[in-house]
């Protein structure tokens, strides 16, 4: 009796500047929904920060859930998230409970962006509050056969390139590349 070893699909690793563009596309379109619930008090807003929650959970959970692995940031770019087993990537998107999870640690990270945002100006110590967000997405520099952030291994998530988007990065390199030439001329 021989144990057969089927061979596993190969996945390409999303560069890690895709997904912070995609990350960053994502986090504008929860800033922006709620940053229409502040005041224009300083410190802290609560309807702001519940409702930059739920457009979080909504963006990054409910819709990624619905169309094949992919947010808006992630469609514009090209990328998919998938889940990995011992060590292996598999072809199917995580279930909801794991990207709830995930975007639990990660919408944490992303709500202290926003508190920053909306008090860097009266006061420039909330700079500070990049770091939790900083340490987690670092972790993808330190981990060079999967890319996985500190919210990646603890949902056991993967981002890949997809074939399925609107390609954004690709049309706006095309676009500087034309701006290039015609300036030249």
């Amino acid at each position: 009796m021989t144990i057969e070893r089927t061979p596993q699909k190969h996945y390409p690793k999303a560069e890690i500047w895709r997904r912070g563009l995609a990350l960053g596309l994502d986090f504008l379109g929860a800033w922006l929904v709620s940053s229409l619930f502040g005041s224009s008090s300083l410190g802290i807003q609560f309807i702001q920060i519940l409702v930059f929650i739920f457009c979080w959970l909504i963006l990054r959970v409910v819709v990624v859930f619905n169309n094949r692995g992919q947010s808006l940031g992630r469609w514009a770019f090209d990328l998919k998230i998938l889940e990995v087993e011992n060590g292996q990537v598999v072809g199917r998107i995580p279930e909801l409970l794991a990207l709830v999870k995930r975007e639990a640690i990660i919408g944490f990270g992303a709500l202290l962006v926003s508190i920053a945002l909306g008090n860097l100006r009266a006061n420039p110590t909330a700079i500070l509050l990049l770091l939790p967000l900083a340490i987690d997405c670092g972790a993808a520099f330190s981990d060079p056969q999967l890319r996985q952030a500190l919210h990646d291994r603890y949902a056991r998530t993967f981002i890949v390139s997809s074939r399925r988007g609107y390609s954004l990065d690709i049309k706006i390199k095309r676009l500087v590349d034309t701006l290039q030439r015609n300036v030249r001329r």
